[in-house]
């Protein structure tokens, strides 16, 4: 049967242009597959199981559906879909930060997230067993954590040597004790799981200490169902947002009993966390805060979440912190990421932290090795799914083999630490490592490297391919046992060494075929609880109403500065060849005012002619330099990390926005301008355009579509300071000086495109320009929502819709007072002109209102946005120690 969806002599119709088959499907990727690609270098692809094709050669029954998909699309179409996938990607914000361990923590860049455009499907039966595996693999490690930090049998009996408990960093002392409500103590398990060359799926690490992904992989399923719908309802996979709701049960579910209306928050490192939109999206899709140490406070006892002043007690933490950083006080001093008192909070079981402190000890490669006698002797089962052969430094037989493989050994310290990829050591390095396990033999674990199968990728461009392919699983305690999400987080792995340390080059959706006979039958209706409102309704730390404050403040300023440099650009090109009219005086003054606004040198002195000449330098630099104060990039990059700190407020839109302007910013990689004008005018026009269009829609949508809350109050607050500071500026910049009627008319034409008022100004005056109109205008008009007097009359009524609002407050004050000095200006007088050409009144006016705008931001942060300093009491007043 031929499938086909373009003629034969269309773009992109097939793999040679004639109609594609699936067959031509399977010989295109059997032939890639023989020539092994170039990201693959172990040489383990050609011996490793398929996933796709079976011995014979053939397409498995499972995928035969996803060829002929590939098939009717050719090799046209799945470049589209590559590129659709990677700009849903872009559009979605989905990020990942590239940490360098050797660089400040704030020159982390977010990267966007690479995903392969076909997924990985599983069929029934595969599922079926690894369902089953993974259930109980999360039961027996769940029996491991109880009894380490319980009874200790597997200790005590013998089992377990102590030394690979105490001596590994994930086991935590404080947390001995600590119960998490349930019959559970793990309450989220990831998984990474591969299969061997004889199809057996095998179980490469676990993830105990706070697992990451889930969020990546309900974000990926959504990407890939938009972008390959037809395969999508096609294949029909099972879905995995089910999941994310038994998730959100089970951390309601997780609540001390106290808790009547249980409140739960998800912890979170910050936005400079490697997986910092793994922990935002998931967050979101919960309906839960996304919180940091600073949003969080102990007092009298209990965990409290700071809220405009008041405080809201926390009852469930979902921990994405590393569990040594979880409290400076009981665990490492040196933390910023914690809470102080929270493990007292814990111990005294007025607070849920899952997953628990001290699970990461699960993750110790020594107790890996010992997890069958372990399974045996706590629940009496024997695992489902393997793990790779290990062998302990600690006995005798094992530590030969291991010294004598060293060189074909993933090598692991049982004591912490990276993972010693033996295939990539020199000899010298052999021996060292030798000398050193056989000096502290129970100190080493090795283990032999993972094997991956292959299947198809359409990641790397030239058509469908073959790629060694891993995935991660991930199940939730339940009352009942454990809930796997059906699918997970799929992966490609790294070229060479750097697949055996679980590196990746990109991500996969995972697909869980449905049994034909669940398609059929129609799924029974599922009875969920009651909703009950959430206690989490109004509550906005000081943290993240300084996001939003800074947010729109920064959409306001790429707004002005876009505007502004637009203008600028259009009247250099106007007259940089006519220099002898007074018209060109505008572009230096315009430059002057940029420079007003961004508080550096733009060149704009007092030789005009020189300044015109390095325009085209300072236009770029403004525009394109992310590190020159002020500039366009500079403020989409802080706009962008803004955002990004409240990511659980915003809504999907704003990604798609934000994406286009960084793009559009972002389309020059070198940093410096071409040496021809048309690329650089062409990059210009692009990044001003296109940064005004997000702003513009970035506005709309926060005027139309977010709730009007007090966080959508502290960002209306931003950005009308920012605007009443930008418009300041610029009337001081360019009216201030008294210039020849030809550069005043230029100058004030120029000013009023970039304020946006020069259509209602023309027909207001019919073009005559006037100072005292451009004020009665830009200052006075109460109904020009780009006026002075229009700010500050949404600033007065915005700080007095917040809840500490008394009508006396010291910000509230300070607005009524600028406000009313604006009123007492007559707009006549700000014509005069002082004798050495200024325009004194305006400009004394400027002046002051600039600098009370600036005093009214900080006395808004004081007031509102700064956390508390100093030390506070941890406990309530009977329960302090009475010192000498």
């Amino acid at each position: 049967m031929v499938l086909r969806t373009h003629s034969p002599s269309e773009p992109g119709g097939g793999i040679s242009g004639a109609p594609t088959r699936a067959s031509d499907v399977l010989t295109a990727y059997r032939a890639r597959r023989a020539q092994q690609p170039l990201f693959d270098v172990r040489g383990a692809l050609g011996t490793g199981y398929d996933e796709f094709i079976d011995a014979a050669g053939d397409i498995r029954p499972g995928w035969q559906e996803l060829a002929d998909c590939i098939a009717e699309r050719g090799r046209g179409g799945l470049d589209r879909l590559r590129n659709t996938v990677r700009n849903l990607v872009d559009d979605d914000g989905i990020t990942y930060v590239r940490v360098d361990q050797n660089a400040p923590t704030e020159d982390a860049v977010a990267e966007p997230w690479r995903l392969d455009a076909l997924p990985l499907l599983i069929s029934t039966t595969d599922w079926d067993t690894l369902e089953a595996g993974l259930v109980q693999r999360s039961r027996l490690l769940d029996a491991v954590l109880t009894d380490l930090y319980g009874e200790r049998r597997s200790i005590t009996s013998g089992v377990l040597p102590p030394q690979l408990l105490f001596a590994h960093p994930g086991y935590v002392r404080a947390a001995h004790g600590i119960q998490v409500p349930g019959r559970h103590q793990l309450f989220l398990h990831g998984c990474d799981v591969s299969r061997n060359t004889a199809g057996s799926f095998v179980v490469n690490a676990d993830w105990t200490q706070a697992p990451s992904g889930a969020g990546y992989a309900l974000a990926g399923r959504r990407v890939i169902a938009h972008a390959a719908s037809d395969m999508y309802e096609r294949i029909a996979p099972r879905p995995a947002s089910p999941w994310a709701q038994a998730l959100r049960l089970a951390l309601i579910d997780a609540a001390p009993e106290s808790a009547a209306e249980p409140m739960v928050v998800v912890l979170s490192p910050g936005t400079q966390s490697e997986t910092a939109f793994d922990q935002a999206y998931l967050a979101g899709v919960l309906g839960f805060p996304l919180v940091e140490s600073a949003d969080l406070v102990v007092r009298e006892g209990r965990l409290w979440m700071r809220s405009l002043g008041t405080l809201k007690r926390v009852d469930v933490v979902l921990r994405r912190v590393d569990a040594g950083y979880v409290d400076p006080l009981d665990l490492r001093p040196d933390s910023r990421l914690g809470v102080v008192g929270l493990v007292e909070v814990m111990r005294r079981g007025a607070v849920t932290v899952v997953n628990t402190l001290g699970s990461g000890i699960l993750e110790s490669p020594g107790l890996l090795h010992f997890l069958p006698q372990l399974a045996e002797m706590l629940v009496g089962e024997t695992p489902m799914l393997a793990s790779p052969q290990t062998y302990w430094g600690g006995v005798d037989v094992e530590r030969s083999h291991l010294l004598s493989h060293l060189g074909s050994l993933l090598v692991k310290p049982t004591t912490g630490g990276d993972t010693i990829v033996g295939p990539a050591l020199t000899a010298a390095q052999r021996d060292e490592l030798a000398a050193r396990i056989a000096a502290e033999p129970w100190r080493w674990i090795g283990q032999e490297p993972p094997q991956f199968s292959s299947a198809p990728t359409d990641y790397h461009p030239g058509g469908v391919s073959a790629a060694e392919v891993g995935v991660r699983l991930f199940t939730v305690a339940q009352r009942g046992g454990y809930a796997p999400m059906s699918g997970g987080l799929g992966f490609l792995p790294a070229p060479g060494n750097s697949a055996y340390t679980m590196d990746t080059v990109a991500a996969k959706d995972v697909w869980v075929r449905t049994p034909d006979r669940a398609r059929a039958v129609p799924s029974p209706a599922v009875d969920l609880p009651v909703m009950t409102p959430s206690p989490t309704r109004s509550i906005t730390s000081p943290r993240v109403l300084s996001d939003l404050f800074w947010l729109g403040r920064y959409a306001e300023r790429a707004e002005q500065t876009a505007r502004l440099l637009t203008v600028t650009r259009e009247r250099y090109h106007e007259y940089r060849y006519r220099q002898d009219m007074e018209e060109s005086q505008c572009v230096p003054v315009l430059l002057g005012a940029i420079g007003a606004l961004t508080g550096t040198d733009t060149g704009a002195g007092d030789d005009d002619h020189e300044a015109i000449a390095v325009a085209p330098s300072t236009l770029w630099s403004l525009t394109a330099d992310r590190r020159r104060p002020g500039s366009l990039a500079q403020s989409v990059e802080r706009l962008g990390q803004a955002a990004r700190g409240v990511r659980d407020q915003m809504s999907n839109d704003t990604w798609m926005v934000l994406a286009a302007v960084e793009r559009a910013v972002a389309l020059n990689k070198t940093g410096s301008p071409p040496d021809s004008h048309a690329p650089a005018d062409a990059y210009l026009l692009t990044a001003h355009t296109q940064t005004l269009a997000g702003m513009l829609a970035l506005s709309g949508m926060a005027a139309e579509s977010m709730v009007q809350d007090i966080g959508w109050t502290m960002m209306d607050i931003g950005k009308r300071i920012e605007r009443g500071l930008g418009l300041t500026a610029l009337l001081r910049a360019t009216l201030g000086t008294v210039r020849p009627p030809g550069a005043e008319q230029a100058v004030t034409e120029s000013m009023l495109v970039a304020c946006e008022s020069s259509v209602i100004y023309r027909r207001r005056t019919l073009g005559k320009i006037s100072v005292s109109a451009v004020a009665d205008l830009l200052l006075f008009d109460s109904e020009n929502p780009r006026s002075l007097v229009f700010q500050f009359e949404r600033l007065r009524a915005d700080l007095k819709r917040l809840p500490s609002a008394s009508g006396t407050s010291r910000p509230e004050r300070l607005a009524d007072e600028i406000a009313a000095t604006l009123r007492r200006a007559d707009p006549d007088d700000l014509e005069i002109i002082a004798a050495d050409g200024t325009r004194a009144e305006l400009v004394e006016l400027l002046d002051g209102l600039h600098t009370e705008l600036r005093e009214l931001s900080s006395r808004i942060a004081a007031a509102h946005l700064c956390l508390p300093t100093g030390i506070q009491p941890l406990w309530g007043p009977d329960e302090r120690r009475q010192l000498p």
